[in-house]
Parts: structure tokens; sequence; C-alpha cells
């Protein structure tokens, strides 16, 4: 079924396609719509949830992280500040090893107020032991929601799945809505090993000594390090199902490329349409989608940028006092490779609060990287009039 919907209308088709038990949410600029039409869903009976009113985001993440402590799949969404609200209850689902997935519509963090896209919401979590997957259209977005699901409860591990606000969450695209009773099959009802049963009493959240709180971090750990490996056999599956997959990265005529823009979210369709009209020219220019953040995948980054001789990448985000976020990771994950392997790479940060990324603006980008001239600093930022 061909469906023209918005971005928070895919997620909330997503979560309703999962067959999701427990929502709770707190609605925020730019994520509203998503809960606005989860609530509708609920009331009109097309999805058998409980939907849980709370007062803040804090709280909506606290009803989720008991809800899947008793077995039953479980959904909320946030942006920007809601989402910083939430940081402390972040760490407790994923020490947990809670499978909640959440859906996070990227909004500026203030000061000043700013209700437009960038990532750096998201990004502030990037610690708390959440996979971050980001996604280029709306189609993506459906597709990684219910997928998202399959993938938490397969590693007991909780996934937040970010859009561009506005770009994609307020944006109508064409959307494949899939069969009911295909994604069923994809996504079978959630069997939980360890629950809260009061036929099988057990302890939760229980004070952990030293001696075993190093073992359980290893164990996060060690599931975390399966996520490229999961990601890559789900989406297998739902390829053969659906006839989409997206890839944790995915590569662009980037054959024999000299110059390969690195790109994740909305920003990456303009890199695309830029790419072409270079290749078009005759110009080896490509690019490289990064949709899984974290667990950040070297392997696969290595072995796409391996000889490519520049590479830039578009931060549409700040980690202030260091530079763009997925810059400053990819020098670290390239740093292993020989001075003949190792690109050199250009950190470019722009779009932040939503500024725009036009054609023109990737167009300069490249040229500037092209030149290769050392630019004395590594976050080299895009359209500031300071």
């Amino acid at each position: 079924m061909k469906k023209v919907m918005i971005g928070n209308h895919a997620v909330a088709w997503g979560v309703r396609l999962a067959r999701v038990e427990v929502i709770s949410a707190y609605p925020i600029t730019p994520q509203t719509q998503v809960v606005e039409k989860l609530s509708e869903m609920c009331a009109d009976g097309t999805l058998a949830a409980r939907f849980i009113k709370v007062e803040s985001e804090h709280s909506a993440m606290a009803a989720v992280i008991g809800a899947s402590a008793t077995g039953v799949r479980t959904f909320t969404a946030s942006s920007s500040h809601g989402l910083l609200y939430m940081h402390e209850m972040l760490h407790w689902a994923a020490g947990g090893r809670l499978p909640i997935v959440m859906v996070d519509v990227n909004r500026a963090i203030g000061p000043g107020w700013n209700i437009w896209t960038d990532q750096n919401d998201s990004l502030s979590q990037r610690d708390t032991g959440w996979v971050q997957l980001y996604c280029e259209t709306n189609q993506e977005v459906l597709d990684t929601t219910v997928m998202a699901f399959k993938l938490a409860e397969q590693l007991s591990v909780p996934v937040m799945v970010n859009l561009d606000g506005f770009y994609l969450s307020h944006t109508a695209e064409p959307v494949d809505v899939p069969d009911q009773e295909l994604v069923d099959r994809f996504l079978p009802k959630r069997e939980a090993p360890y629950k809260l049963d009061t036929e099988n009493p057990r302890a939760f959240g229980a004070l952990v000594r030293p001696d075993a709180y190093m073992e359980m971090r290893w164990l996060q750990q060690e599931s975390l390090q399966q996520v490229p490996q999961a990601l890559a056999a789900i989406e297998g599956d739902w390829q053969r199902m659906f006839g989409r997959s997206y890839g944790a990265v995915e590569a662009y005529r980037a054959e024999g490329a000299e110059l390969l823009l690195v790109t994740s979210g909305s920003v990456t369709s303009t890199a695309r349409a830029v790419v072409d009209a270079r290749r078009a020219a005759g110009e080896a220019i490509g690019l490289l989608k990064v949709k899984m953040f974290r667990p950040f995948p070297t392997a696969l980054l290595r072995d796409a940028l391996r000889g490519v001789p520049r590479v830039a990448v578009l931060d549409r985000n700040i980690s202030p006092g260091h530079g763009g976020i997925f810059a400053e990771e990819l020098r670290s994950a390239l740093y292993d490779l020989s001075d003949a392997e190792r690109p050199e790479l250009f950190g470019y940060v722009l779009g932040l609060g939503g500024r725009d990324i036009t054609p023109t603006v990737i167009d300069g980008i490249i040229e500037q990287a092209r030149a290769g001239i050392a630019p004395g600093r590594e976050d080299l930022w895009v359209g500031v009039n300071p």
C-alpha cells in the first residue's frame, strides 16, 4: 500500500506495524505529530496498545522502562531538550538491557531557543549505550522503525532512530506501507527471557558490588559489538521480504573517487544530486552515507575509505572545543591505516540550527577539499557570518 505521509507519521505507522504494546511520550516540537498520531491509533483501536500520558520526558522513559521490564514491546519519542531531560533514564534503559525503541526527531539545543534541525541532541547521548541509526528518507524512517525492534530484542539493547526535524518530520513523501501479515512474520511477538512476573519473582535494578559491575558493562559492550552483523542480517531479511535495504554504511558512486563526501541524515539526498551532477561532468566524486553512528562502524568505514585520496565530512553538529562529531570519530577510526591508505580528511561544520545546506554549499565544499589546501584547523565552518 502506497501512502503519502510526513516523516512523523511514517514513524507512527512503523510503530503500528510492529504491534507495540505500551507507548509513553511527552509532546515536543518537532516530534509532536508522532505521538499525536499514535494516540489516535490507540483511541480508534487500529493499534492495540496502552498509551500512558505523563508530565515529562523523564517520566516517559521511566514508564517504558517499567513496561519493557514486564516483557512487552515499548516505544517512546522525543526531541532536543526533551531528549536531554531523559538522559539519566537512558543509562538505566541501556544498562538494564531493555529493548526499547525510541525515535528522536533531531532538533537544535538552546540557548538561543531554536526548533530547527541539527544532530546535537542525539549525539550528546552517544555514551549512554543506545544504538543510534540516522535516516535519509521517510521510507527509511518507517522501515528502520520496524527493523529497530527486531535488532533491539535480538541483542537486548535499546535503539534510537533519528530523523531530521522538519526536513523529514514535516515533509510529505510517498511511502510504501508493508502488509501487516508480512511484518508479523518478520517481527513476531516479543518473548523476553527475563521479566517482572509475579509467578516467577526476580530482582531488578539492585545494588551491584565492584566484583560484578565490570562484567555487566563488558556484556553490554559485547552485545553492542554484535550490532553491525545483526543489523546486516536483519536488513537482509527485510530486503528479501520487501525489496529494500540501507546498510550501516552505504557507498554511492564511490568507484575510483578522488573525493568522497561523508554524510548522514537528510542532507544525503542533496549530496546525491550534487554527486550525480559532478559524475555527469566527468568528475570522480562519490558519497558515503553513515546510517549507524553507535556502535561506530569502524571496520566498514576503513574498508570503504582505504586508499581514497580525500574525504570531506559534512557534520550537522559540533562538539564545542573539539569539532564536528562524525569527522572526529572518523579520524579515530582511520588512525591505524598506513600513511598510504589513510585519506586526507576535511571536517566541515554546517547547517546548525536548521540553516540550509544547498547544492551550492556542497559544491563549494568539494572545490575546497579537492584543492587540498591544509586549512590550519580541523573544524572548518561553512556559511558563518562573524
